[in-house]
């Protein structure tokens, strides 16, 4: 599982440095500006979440263009292992994500003082880059197993709307039971039941890919 996930690093590696690379740009310009503008930092702490796990995601879509998919299958390793270590691979570029946005904001929050009007906003953001990043996982990947290798950059498109949108059904949902002003333990609950929901979308996913997968290469 450690070389698979290693491989999966360089996979993705040249990716991620030009997106890191655009990131700390992108960075540099949220924190240089006034807070008056908190959309700025709303799209800077989305687009780097959800960024990361994107570029993850991508890496995939190399390996069905060369010959080294196909050599993994006669590799000494779990068939299982080799979906598992996908997932594993865009939760850490998930991680790098988070960290990016933790880091852009909290610069911002020194600089120039809170953008929002609540505390708990900022935690909603990191609940929804997350969420939105879990679920584009969730629906990518069994998908792709499925046989969509050739029809990639559709499923991924449809993955991160769908990430977008299942978001957005389930903010409307917790609005819906919790019309009005929510209070901040409200909110803090909400946001762990949206991390809680992706993060079991996700781990289903990966049985579900897991179970693709094997039944496919049988």
């Amino acid at each position: 599982m450690r070389g698979l996930i290693r491989n999966n690093f360089y996979t993705t590696l040249a990716g991620a440095k030009t997106f890191a690379g655009i990131a700390v740009l992108t960075g540099i310009f949220v924190v240089a500006m006034d807070n008056a503008v908190p959309s700025l930092v709303i799209g800077y702490m989305l687009l780097v979440m959800i960024g990361f796990s994107l570029n993850s995601i991508v890496g995939i879509s190399k390996e069905s263009t060369s010959k080294w998919g196909k050599y993994k299958l006669t590799a000494p390793v779990k068939k299982g292992d080799i979906v598992k270590s996908f997932f594993v691979s865009q939760l850490l570029w998930l991680a790098v994500g988070i960290a990016f946005a933790g880091v852009g904001v909290a610069l911002s929050v020194a600089l120039h003082g809170c953008p929002f009007d609540r505390d708990t906003d900022i935690f909603i953001l990191f609940v929804a880059g997350t969420g939105i990043s879990l679920f584009m996982g969730a629906i990518f990947f069994p998908l792709y197993f499925l046989g969509g290798e050739e029809r990639h950059e559709v499923i991924l498109v449809i993955s991160l709307l769908g990430g977008i949108g299942v978001i957005m059904g389930l903010v409307t949902l917790i609005n819906m039971i919790y019309p009005g002003r929510q209070t901040a333990r409200q909110i803090v609950l909400n946001g762990i039941f949206m991390t809680a929901c992706s993060a079991a979308a996700f781990a289903a996913s990966c049985l579900l890919s897991v179970g693709v997968f094997q039944r496919r290469e049988m």
